[in-house]
């Protein structure tokens, strides 16, 4: 998380995840835990991104937002976190403007990829989508606020199954 991020899209992909029952780390990029929105909104993360073995993680999620993606994009560590992830075969994954991040980096070459419309053009070398997520070997994309439902739904399935993307779902009542 950085300040400027987009709220909605971090906070409902934490949310989701931890409905179903997985274990997801806020990580704050800003020197200290709380971060400030794009649209005001401060809260808490979990821990400082000087604090997390990264080495323990199973994969990356990006939320969008201005400035919040230039945050990201500027940081070392999350350039360097990744492009790692990527290499190894773990999931990264970025929401609206954030697949910017990852196409900069290199990590979309000849992938299937989707952003916030007007950031296609940072999605170097990729084959770009307008669909509202994108599920490329172990890259997740989508395309801003209003998909971060569905977005986070990838992110669930992609570590478990069908059944608990829908128990989720039922929870939410929310309609595909």
């Amino acid at each position: 998380m950085a300040d400027g991020c987009e709220e909605i899209e971090g906070l409902t992909v934490v949310d989701i995840v931890r409905r179903a029952k997985m274990e997801i780390v806020m990580i704050s990029i800003t020197g200290k835990k709380e971060v400030t929105s794009s649209h005001n909104v401060t809260f808490l993360t979990d821990a400082l991104s000087s604090e997390v073995d990264y080495e323990g993680l199973d994969g990356i999620v990006l939320p969008g937002g201005m400035p919040g993606t230039l945050n990201l994009g500027a940081d070392k560590t999350v350039n360097d976190v990744i492009r790692k992830f990527a290499a190894e075969g773990k999931l990264v994954c970025a929401i609206c403007a954030a697949p910017s991040v990852l196409g900069v980096a290199g990590l979309l070459e000849g992938k299937r990829a989707t952003c916030h419309p007007g950031f296609e053009d940072k999605l170097i070398g990729a084959v770009t989508s307008e669909d509202e997520v994108v599920v490329c070997d172990n890259i997740i994309t989508s395309r801003g606020m209003g998909t971060a439902i569905p977005f986070a739904f990838e992110i669930v399935r992609y570590f478990t199954d069908d059944e608990t993307v829908e128990t989720v779902r039922k929870g939410l009542v929310y309609r595909e």
